[in-house]
């Protein structure tokens, strides 16, 4: 299951949060943004040893700004609150999965 957080808490969650998390920076109007949510997802509903996220930037513009997100979508993978790698635009699943194999 993927959880829509804010920029609160991301720093929760996320920053202050252990193992492995995705956050998909995203917004409503952006069509790659709602071609990949679904495939985010189904691999939620496959990994359940990584939290998913999902931030609206239209909504929460705080972590795209702290990050430098330009594009979207733009997935971030963190680690017990590292950033550890990123991804701009839409990716198949395999992609995806393999940003997650840290």
């Amino acid at each position: 299951m993927v959880k829509k957080i804010n920029n609160v808490e991301f720093q929760s969650e996320v920053l202050n949060g252990n193992g492995v998390a995705l956050v998909d920076l995203f917004a409503d109007w952006c069509m790659p943004c709602q071609m990949i949510a679904p495939i985010i997802e189904e691999i939620s509903n496959e990994k359940t040893d990584v939290k998913f996220f999902k931030i609206n930037v239209d909504e929460t513009p705080e972590v795209a700004i702290k990050y430098g997100v330009s594009s979207i979508p733009t997935l971030l993978i963190f680690k017990d609150g590292e950033l550890v790698n990123k991804a701009v635009g839409a990716y198949p699943k395999e992609s995806i999965v393999k940003l997650l194999e840290i």
